[in-house]
């Protein structure tokens, strides 16, 4: 793309913002009008589905409102002392009686047009009257025992709608109504017999063109469709009707692909019976002018974009012009090594070179104004006075602030030294916004865990300026906790007037600072004038004799007690000097190094383990963290001495278990259970007192008293062996060429020519 004209680029960029829009819009104007007209076929088709619904919903109302009509007569009441058939049939009265019954049946039919048949069954009766069979018996009548099964469900006094096909092949909808007793006493069921085609009627009412139309009961059960194989079977066999069904809205329509053809279902729910009513259609004939149209809107887009590629080659040849001209005035005057390149990609390349150019001396300028500025702060903190200091600091007052971060150690365990140099450069940054424009703030890191602020302002701004840096202080503090997660202690010195006295102050910030180990982590504190003579000594000799003595007898509480009491002594004193409070500690700490290794030897390992003693005493910022270390200190040593003294009981038994033994073969695993310890922690005793396993000591005894035998006895060297407690020569000779780099042989006739 770079090597391509230009001339060829503006075209293709003015043809695709020309032909992309036109063809954008026409594709979305003949998706709009596709939309459109299938979602007005989709409500169309839907309204018919609700007026087909309506019709055959009203016939069906009417049919069940003339049943009720007729149960509330007292046509019934006539024949129901007649229990059985033979009673109807004894006299013509009863007959009379009998007929009226069968006549009000037939006129029920007539009512609404396609009831197929109806009957009567009176209760606890052998008989039932129908229009299709008169009066007969229940044994040659069709089978009732359905009724039953259907009243389950109903509620009310109203009757049930239940789809059926009768023993002579015909598919009904039979509504069946009970009488009740709000009518008459009398009890027994009509049952009319609706036929399934006269439904299909009117759910084809409105039908056009292959339209299909399915009414399906609550269940989804097939009550009346074009495909007679299909009535009374489970309609989720059909497509996409096991959708339909699980759909929440009562009505509504979709489109769906049937058989490769765009088809539009609707659905409607009745909210009397429950029912669904359900009909599709083929979008190919509906569809036929929207696609006519669609298709003329392509033709005249394509002409459209015809036009636009001619007007877009015009206008880019005309727009390129003086573009051209430029890049041939660079080209003449500038060599910037571009060849086989276009003319906008020679600009652009151009046009860079001179931004980095551009960049890296802004870039080096900000490093040199940044790196001069920070090694004036240093050398100001040294004691050096920089040339051309007013550029950095314009003002004569002076104030060193430091802030250093608590537990330092700490922090640096729990980060890596990338972290640590990304939080310098952070704070750095911050530090220097936080305070208000008219003091200059000139931020560097200082030294472990410490950075110092140099604040610089004019003199008559001092009253003012107290109670804001105050705020900025604070701001300091609490910034510097968010991103290290760490507090940090703030030490403030005094004014200093001249350039010369910035070192003392960061002496006295630096000062201030060790008064956290009284005040606390996370304070802001400022320094003030103290006289060296007002600085009260404090010695706490009698503690350490009391902390010994507890040590000695293993009081815990006692220590415990005698740390408080010398925390307590020391927060007394107002005065009381930093390094005051570091010697007690480290008095404190000698001598009680010191009382271990002439009394109790063994716990020389275990010091060795804390590592310099002294150098974690000297990192700590506060009295509680110097209190919590010793006592678990302390805690340690108690616990290590009362574990040692066990363990020197045991090892004593063990040492002389294997001097009187090594001659024998030694089951280790008896062993222990004899002395009454674990085989694993008896070989831990066994190494910690000689540095060697159980096995290599007892071969060292026995090489041992081999030796003096060797000298002492006319003993052969087979009946050493045997003495010592080896089973062959061959094992003597390999174990003490092992520990004396020789054979028995030679070991004896060294020391005899020696001799």
């Amino acid at each position: 793309m770079k090597k391509t004209p230009m001339i060829l680029q503006l075209a293709l960029i003015l043809f695709c913002i020309m032909a992309i829009p036109t063809a954008v819009l026409t594709w979305y104007s003949g998706s709009q009008i596709i939309q459109n007209s299938e979602a007005a076929i989709g409500e169309s088709t839907l309204a018919g589905l609700n007026a087909n619904r309506r019709l055959n919903e009203n016939a069906l109302a009417n049919l069940a409102q003339d049943t009720s009509r007729l149960a509330a007569t007292n046509i019934f009441d006539r024949i129901r002392s007649f229990e059985t058939y033979d009673e109807i049939n004894a006299n013509y009265n009863n007959v009379s009686l009998a007929l009226s019954v069968t006549k009000e049946l037939l006129n029920l039919n007539r009512r609404v047009d396609g009831v197929y048949s109806s009957f009567f069954v009176l209760e606890d009766s052998d008989y039932v009257f129908s229009t299709d069979s008169s009066i007969t018996t229940l044994a040659r009548y069709e089978p009732i025992g359905w009724i039953t099964e259907a009243l389950k469900g109903r509620r009310g006094i109203s009757g049930v709608w239940v789809p059926r096909k009768l023993a002579s092949g015909e598919n009904v909808v039979s509504y069946v109504y009970p009488l009740n007793r709000l009518s008459t006493t009398t009890r027994g069921v009509i049952v009319v017999n609706m036929k399934e085609s006269q439904i299909g009627k009117y759910l084809h009412a409105t039908e056009v063109g292959d339209s299909n139309y399915l009414l399906l009961d609550a269940a989804g059960t097939v009550i009346s469709f074009n495909d007679r194989s299909m009535l009374l079977s489970d309609s989720r066999k059909l497509p996409f009707l096991q959708e339909i069904l699980n759909q929440e809205a009562s009505e509504g329509y979709t489109f769906r692909k049937l058989e490769g053809k765009r088809t539009v279902y609707a659905w409607s729910r009745s909210s009397l019976s429950g029912w669904w009513n359900v009909s599709w259609s083929s979008m190919d004939e509906l569809m036929t002018k929207s696609r006519e149209m669609q298709g003329n809107i392509i033709l005249l887009t394509g002409a459209i974009i015809v036009l636009g590629t001619l007007l877009a080659i015009f206008l880019a040849t005309w727009l390129s012009r003086p573009l051209r001209q430029l890049v041939q005035t660079i080209r003449s005057k500038i060599d910037v090594g571009v060849v086989n390149k276009n003319e906008l990609a020679f600009l652009d390349l151009a046009f860079k070179r001179m931004q980095e150019e551009e960049e890296s001396l802004f870039q080096l300028l900000q490093e040199r104004e940044q790196d001069t500025r920070s090694l004036a702060v240093h050398r100001l903190l040294r004691g050096e006075i920089p040339a051309r200091i007013t550029e950095v600091f314009p003002h004569a007052c002076y104030i060193v602030v430091v802030v250093s971060i608590d537990q330092y150690r700490r922090y640096v365990g729990h980060t890596n030294v990338e972290t640590r140099s990304y939080h310098r450069y952070l704070l750095s940054a911050k530090y220097e916004s936080l305070f208000p424009d008219a003091i200059v703030a000139r931020s560097v890191y200082h030294n472990e865990g410490c950075m110092v602020i140099v604040l610089n302002y004019a003199p008559e701004e001092g009253e003012e300026n107290g109670s804001l840096v105050h705020q900025a202080l604070e701001e300091v503090r609490d910034q510097s906790l968010e991103l290290l997660e760490h507090s940090v202690t703030v030490g403030v010195s005094e004014l200093a007037d001249a350039p010369e006295r910035v070192a003392l102050r960061l002496f006295e910030a630096m000062e201030v600072i060790k008064r956290r180990m009284i005040k606390g982590a996370g304070s802001i504190m400022y320094w003030h004038d103290e006289e060296d003579n007002s600085r009260k000594y404090v010695d706490s000799e009698s503690s350490e004799r009391r902390i010994l003595n507890f040590l000695d007898a293993g009081d815990l509480a006692g220590i415990f007690k005698e740390l408080q009491s010398i925390r307590s002594q020391i927060s007394a004193e107002d005065n009381i000097s930093y390094d005051n409070i570091m010697f007690i500690y480290y008095q404190l700490m000698g001598a009680t190094i010191k009382h271990l290794r002439e009394n109790h030897l063994g716990t020389g390992r275990m010091i060795m383990g804390r590592g310099n003693v002294y150098s974690i005493l000297a990192a700590m910022d506060t009295l509680d963290e110097l209190e919590e270390y010793l006592y678990d200190f302390y805690c340690e040593i108690v616990q290590c001495l009362d574990r040692s003294a066990h363990e020197t009981n045991y090892a004593q038994r063990i040492m002389e278990y294997l001097k009187q033994h090594y001659r024998e073969e030694i089951v280790f695993g008896d062993m222990a259970k004899q002395i009454g310890i674990s085989y694993s922690y008896m070989r831990k005793l066994v190494y910690e007192q000689t540095g060697s396993s159980m096995i290599d000591f007892v071969n060292q005894l026995r090489i041992e008293q081999a030796k003096e035998l060797l000298l002492d006895s006319g003993l052969t060297i087979k009946q050493i062996a045997a003495e010592v407690g080896y089973a062959n020569v061959q094992s003597f000779n390999r174990f003490f060429r092992k520990y004396e780099g020789m054979p028995p042989s030679g070991y004896k006739s060294a020391k005899s020519k020696s001799s």
